[in-house]
């Protein structure tokens, strides 16, 4: 097997086994997103520019949520509602989901002989 298909196949198995506990498991999943990302940017994957983008937005997603919970987490006497710090926070799950979702339109396509 070649070295970028096992990055990939580890990338994709990581971003499922993450989601086992997304909150802990939130180094794994932003790991397993980058792994997929370079694997498909060295391969020349039609689908690259949308792990990228995904893999951005779970990184601003878990940036954020680490800083927040550094800063104490959410609610209390802040001053900052929560629901800013939920609205910062939703591009991690939505990137996950955009990458799954892509890796199923990728196993689809390649499937059926269209990549």
């Amino acid at each position: 097997m070649n070295w970028k298909k096992i990055m990939f196949i580890v990338g994709t198995v990581a971003l499922i086994i993450g989601a086992v506990d997304p909150l802990e498991g939130s180094v794994v999943i932003l790991a397993g997103s980058i792994l997929v990302f370079i694997s498909a940017r060295l391969t020349g994957d039609p689908f690259r520019k949308q792990f990228l983008i995904a893999m951005i937005m779970i990184f601003a997603g878990v940036f954020l949520m680490f800083l927040f919970s550094w800063l104490g987490g959410f609610g209390g006497d802040d001053s900052i509602l929560p629901w800013w710090m939920i609205f910062l926070i939703i591009p991690y799950p939505a990137g996950w989901i955009m990458t799954l979702v892509v890796l199923i339109i990728r196993a689809v396509k390649k499937r059926k002989g269209t990549l």
